[in-house]
């Protein structure tokens, strides 16, 4: 009675098996992020008898933008696809009448009978369509509890100290390797897979690699109080000093990280303004700025008392302007020392400009700013003791004649010519060629 009661389960069970399936993933939310697929049926279906875990040859599963597509059988992936659009399934060891030759799908479905025979009627296989959410993963909240160390650089004032600052904000990942996810976070899941499985270990890691991560911002000279300004290169820490967990382990990468808020301690910003306020006064001009301030606050002061008042206003405030022997006027004359001692910077003397034929003067480039001509080279010949370059035998400023025996240099690879060609340079600064006998015209 049992072989046949399995008889009839194998023979029932592959000929329900033998409708081409077809799958469909409707729209993922955020809070889904791997959902197992099913069979799309309808009233006026047939294929409501088949096994829930058998996929049959040539079945057709639709992938949707956003989503990725994968078969599992045996509990090991055997397909993968990621591409939108229509996959024909033609690889399955689960035979059908309708796809692949009606002959062949035939003898592959009674051989089908047999193997099911010997588990009783059971399929003996597990095939199953699971579906992942690609798209960016958005809205998770963080916030850390205790302030994060952060490194505040500023060489203008040769500051370098330690602070603890606290953010807020939100951040955004997504899964960039399914297969990675599937492998050592989801699994093999009979339902959905949601995000509240794993944004709890997320957001514990993200607050963790926080305080890595402000250390290379730190370290790019960037303030606390820009970091909103910089969430892309802060996004780009965390990345890397996440992927050992999140990308290699699983497959999952942070794509935008917001700050909403920062702030320091008020101890720690107290510190660094104070720091900053005394560092400006190295600078004697401000110095003595801020102490003419003091004293006409002190004046304001004194001329809003009456009697006794006034006079000890006027008492401390030339007490406050005499100690140490440094007054405002003092201060002054530093600052002006300073900056008679700093060299001037070196002005660089404007070339001289040229008249163009059409009319232009005082052309600074190598064409007229008016015609467009190019500008005339500069006629070769030889230069006087008086600095005039001459092209005649006598010079036209002084009248002197051309020195005898002056050689005249030329180029003779590339016909350069020096401007003062008594005195050429050792190498032609057109090709390289060194100057020698055979360059004196």
């Amino acid at each position: 009675m049992g072989l046949l009661k399995a008889g009839v389960g194998a023979m029932g069970g592959v000929l329900a098996d033998q409708w081409r399936e077809y799958f469909y993933c409707e729209a993922l939310s955020a809070d889904v992020l791997v959902t197992k697929g099913e069979k799309r049926t309808s009233a006026r279906t047939s294929n409501i008898k088949g096994d829930e875990n058998i996929i049959s040859n040539g079945s057709i599963i639709a992938v949707n933008d956003g989503q990725c597509m994968m078969i599992v059988e045996q509990g090991k992936v055997a397909e993968f696809c990621a591409e939108p659009g229509e996959f024909v399934w033609d690889s399955s060891t689960e035979p059908s009448v309708f796809y692949g030759g009606f002959g062949k799908g035939l003898v592959d479905t009674f051989k089908r009978i047999g193997k099911r025979f010997t588990f009783g009627g059971d399929t003996g296989k597990d095939q199953r369509v699971y579906f992942f959410n690609t798209k960016e993963i958005v809205g998770n909240k963080y916030g850390t509890a205790n302030p994060v160390p952060f490194r505040v650089v500023d060489a203008n004032i040769g500051l370098d100290m330690d602070i603890g600052i606290r953010c807020f904000g939100e951040y955004s990942y997504k899964i960039i390797d399914p297969m990675l996810f599937y492998t050592n976070v989801s699994g093999n899941v009979t339902a959905d897979y949601t995000r509240d499985n794993i944004d709890g270990m997320l957001k514990t890691e993200l607050l963790t690699a926080l305080q890595p991560a402000f250390a290379k911002i730190s370290a790019m000279g960037i303030r606390y109080s820009a970091v909103p300004g910089h969430t892309a290169e802060l996004a780009d820490a965390l990345n890397e000093v996440l992927s050992q967990k999140w990308v290699q382990l699983r497959g999952v990468k942070v794509i935008s990280f917001g700050v909403s808020s920062i702030s320091a301690n008020a101890e720690d910003e107290a510190t660094i303004k104070e720091l900053q306020k005394s560092a400006v006064f190295r600078n004697p001009n401000m110095a003595a700025a801020h102490l003419v301030g003091a004293q006409a606050d002190a004046m304001k002061a004194a001329a809003a008392n009456e009697g006794s008042g006034a006079f000890m206003a006027f008492a401390g405030m030339n007490m406050a302007q005499n100690t140490g022997g440094m007054n405002a006027q003092n201060l002054f004359q530093m600052g002006q020392q300073q900056q008679q001692s700093q060299p001037a910077s070196p002005q660089v003397a404007a070339a001289p400009g040229w008249d163009c034929e059409c009319g232009h003067k005082d052309n600074s480039g190598k064409f007229c700013a008016d015609c467009g001509k190019p500008k005339p080279e500069q006629a070769a010949g030889w230069t006087c003791s008086c600095g005039a370059v001459n092209k005649g035998k006598f010079c036209a400023e002084c009248g002197k004649p051309k020195p005898a025996g002056v050689p005249q240099y030329k180029c003779d690879k590339c016909g350069w010519e020096p401007e003062d060609k008594t005195n050429p340079p050792k190498f032609c600064p057109e090709c390289g060629d060194p100057f020698d006998d055979g360059d004196i015209e």
